[in-house]
Order: structure tokens, then sequence, then C-alpha cells
């Protein structure tokens, strides 16, 4: 009975293979539908009657702007008294309003950026907004900030790193390619926050049970089962399918629980893809994507050695060895499993990089990759 480990890893990769190839063509054709639907001008001619308009916009008038909002408990009832902070990437505390008896608050003479705004009120949960892009001279006018009752009468009156993070992480688990493919490990937010401990797991365990993770599962132990894959399993029954599909899901357990969660935790380093952006060179956005296998962002904001992938597809690879019956030992899988970790990285960094933000649902429309604003505009 012939039944070696490299024959089961080469079907494992022309699977994994065929999979990104049909993905490819999928997200190829949305992409070209796309194209083809914004061939659209948006100039204007001289003897258009908007064309005044957009002169009047281009000339430099005064480049400041407003943000202001209403601040309500969660029955609607106005808050007075809320203290409404501004703050700014590298500007914490940059200035700080309170609301008065109906509830309002203004910042006036605000210059181009991106910014947010935190407000906290005695016995209420602080908020943290979404970053709120300011144009030159704009008027943001936001919707009513409703602030829940607070477990604990403490009140913080600033946004720290887990804040940011926890908010940025809730936007990117509802992330998905044609709403249905699962992006929850890419971040727009070129400098986003980065995740603590507790994040990281989360993120991962969000990925495991996420339906499609199953289904992915599923399809792949069916696939095993035709060819008779581990034949000392048989295929004819439900049983013999149940142990590959209980193997496969052990191996995507192992793989990213140690590469995401419990490695990341231990190097301090970010499992996420950073999108860089349109406005980058071709070149520079494929070197990052192809590089992502073996260079990852530390939680010290750094580019960093991808200890925590490399060393959790090598674990994932021997721990595997213990329940699949294969002749080929624990350190021959570790090698392959990241031999193969390092080329699947970037084939997936590239089609995470060109492909997948065109068709991702849910991405807030600040997220851009490393050209999103986060300085004042010039003048």
């Amino acid at each position: 009975m012939q039944c070696t480990r490299t024959t089961v890893d080469q079907h494992r990769l022309r699977s994994f293979s065929n999979s990104s190839a049909i993905q490819l063509s999928l997200l190829l054709a949305f992409a070209a539908c796309a194209s083809a639907q914004t061939l659209v001008s948006s100039s204007a001619l001289p003897d258009d009657p908007g064309y005044a308009l957009q002169q009047m916009a281009a000339s430099p008038q005064d480049s400041s702007g407003l943000i202001e909002g209403t601040v309500t408990d969660a029955q609607g009832d106005l808050v007075p008294g809320a203290i409404v902070t501004l703050e700014q990437k590298g500007h914490t505390h940059l200035r700080a309003e309170t609301s008065d008896s109906a509830g309002h608050f203004l910042f006036a003479g605000v210059t181009g950026g991106t910014y947010t705004v935190l407000v906290s009120a005695h016995n209420l949960k602080t908020y943290l907004s979404q970053p709120i892009v300011e144009l030159p001279g704009q008027h943001n006018d936001l919707p009513p900030i409703a602030l829940a009752v607070a477990a604990s009468t403490s009140v913080n009156v600033s946004a720290n790193s887990e804040q940011v993070a926890e908010q940025e992480l809730d936007l990117e688990t509802k992330q998905r390619v044609i709403g249905i493919i699962p992006n929850f490990f890419t971040s727009f937010v070129y400098d986003a926050a980065p995740l603590d401990t507790r994040q990281k797991f989360k993120l991962t365990m969000r990925s495991l049970i996420d339906p499609t993770a199953f289904l992915s599962v599923a399809i792949t132990a069916g696939a095993e089962q035709y060819e008779d894959t581990f034949p000392s399993w048989g295929n004819s029954d439900a049983a013999s399918y149940g142990k590959r599909y209980a193997a496969g899901y052990g191996d995507e357990l192992l793989t990213r629980g140690f590469s995401y969660a419990i490695y990341p935790s231990i190097f301090h380093q970010d499992p996420r893809y950073f999108y860089l952006g349109p406005t980058s060179s071709t070149r520079k956005r494929v070197l990052h994507a192809i590089e992502s296998g073996i260079i990852t962002r530390g939680d010290n904001g750094k580019n960093e050695f991808n200890y925590s992938y490399l060393l959790g597809a090598a674990s994932g690879g021997a721990l595997s060895s213990l329940y699949h019956p294969a002749s080929d030992g624990p350190g021959k899988l570790a090698g392959l499993n990241v031999g193969v970790g390092i080329g699947g990285k970037a084939i997936q960094g590239l089609i995470r990089e060109f492909i997948w933000p065109r068709f991702t649902t849910h991405v807030p429309a600040y997220a851009t990759g490393k050209t999103a604003p986060t300085a004042p505009a010039k003048p």
C-alpha cells in the first residue's frame, strides 16, 4: 500500500493552485466589468454652467473648515457638559470643547486632514468616532453621537491604541470579497494601530469559525475522498470522509493558530497584510506583496523578519504528522509547509494588493492604504 506524504502534499498544492486560479479568474472578470463602467470624464468645458463653479471652488479662499455635532444618550436625550476632543494622528488632544445646554459642540478653523472625535461624559461610555476626512474649507456636520450607559463611572479623556485597534478590527472582520470571501487579514489603513494579544486571537478565531472556512475544508475533504488520499482511511463511507474533514480542519486550526495568534503574540508582530495603495509605484507594490511571507510589521511599526508565519507553518506541519497516516516525518512536513506557505503568501499578497481591493465590501472611504491623509493638507 503506497501512501507517501509527498503525493498528499502535491495533491494539496494542486488543489490550492486550482482554487486560487478560479478565484483569480472570477475576480479579474469582475474587474473588467467594473473598469468598463467607470470611463466617464469629470472635466467641464468653459461654456458649461458648471465651469464657473469649478473655477470658484478651485480659487484660493479660506481653507479653514468646521466640524460640529450633537451629543445625546441612548434614549436620544441631549447631553450637556460632555467633553469632546478633536484628535489627529501625531497631535493627540489637538483641541477640546464642552457640549452646550443643547448638547451641541463646534470646532472652527479646522484645516484639511483626517481627524477623530472622542466624546466622554459622566456615567456614559466613551465614544471614539471613525476617522473624519476634512477637506479644506469643508463644513462637517456629524450625525448625532449617542453615548451608551457605562458599566463603571470612570471617564477616559484620550483615545488609546487599544481603542483605535478595536474599532479598526471590527471593521476588518466585516470585509468580504464580492460579499462572500473573507478578507479579514487585510488592513486598508496602512498606519493602523497594532493589535494586542487578545485582538490577535479574536481575529484568528473569527476566521476559523467563518462558514467559508468549514466549506473550504469540506470541499478539500471531498476531493481527497474521491482521489482516495490516505488509503488506510478508506473512501466508501461517512467515517472515512469524517477523518479527512477532521484532519483538514486540524491543519487549518494549527497553522492559523500558530501563524496568526500564538507566535505573533510572542514575537510582537502583526499578522495582517497592510495594503500599500495605488499612489505607490507598481514595482514597489509588487515587492511589498511578494515579501509579505518573509517580512511583516512589528507591533512597534517597523518591518521585521516574519518569524511568526514561518515558525507557525513549520509547527503546524510538524504537529499534523501526529494524526495524518503519512510516511514522511515531522521534519519533512514542517519544511514542506514553510516552502508552500511562502509561495502561497506571495500569491495571496499580490491578490490582496491588486485584485481584492476593488471588490471588498465594507471598506471605509478613508481607508485607502498608504495614501490615506493623516496630516493637514498644505494650502
